[in-house]
C-alpha cells in the first residue's frame, strides 16, 4: 500500500505533468538533437534517430503543429532540402521539460 506522504509520491506527479507532446521517445529524440545545434537536416534527423522518413516526418509536423520547431524547406541545387530548428518557444519550453525531468530524478533519491 503506497504512502500518501511519501516524497516518491510527488516525483510522481512532477512525472505526470512533464509535456506529453516532448516525451515521446521520437520526439524527444529530435527536440534533444535540435537543442544541440542551429539547424539539422531531415536526412540528419533521420539517421541519427533512426526513424523511417515517414514516422520522423510524422513526429516534425507535430513539433511544428505546436511551435516547438521552424521547418524550412529549400532546395540545394536540384535537390530538396528540409531543415528544421527549435523555435523561441520550442527553446523554452524545452528548457522546462529538461527542469521537470531532472527535478523528478534528482528528488526521487531523497525517499527514504
Amino acid at each position: 500500500m503506497a504512502n500518501r506522504d511519501h516524497p516518491l509520491n510527488e516525483n510522481w506527479a512532477d512525472l505526470a505533468a512533464v509535456d506529453k507532446l516532448i516525451h515521446e521517445p521520437a520526439r524527444l529524440a529530435a527536440m534533444a538533437i535540435l537543442d544541440a545545434v542551429e539547424s539539422a537536416d531531415f536526412l540528419y534527423l533521420q539517421r541519427a534517430t533512426q526513424l523511417t522518413k515517414g514516422n520522423l516526418s510524422v513526429h516534425l509536423q507535430k513539433l511544428e503543429e505546436a511551435g516547438l520547431i521552424e521547418i524550412q524547406k529549400t532546395f540545394q541545387g536540384k535537390y530538396p532540402r528540409t531543415l528544421c530548428k527549435l523555435t523561441l518557444k520550442g527553446k523554452e519550453d524545452f528548457r522546462k521539460y529538461k527542469e521537470q525531468i531532472q527535478s523528478v530524478f534528482s528528488n526521487s533519491g531523497q525517499a527514504q
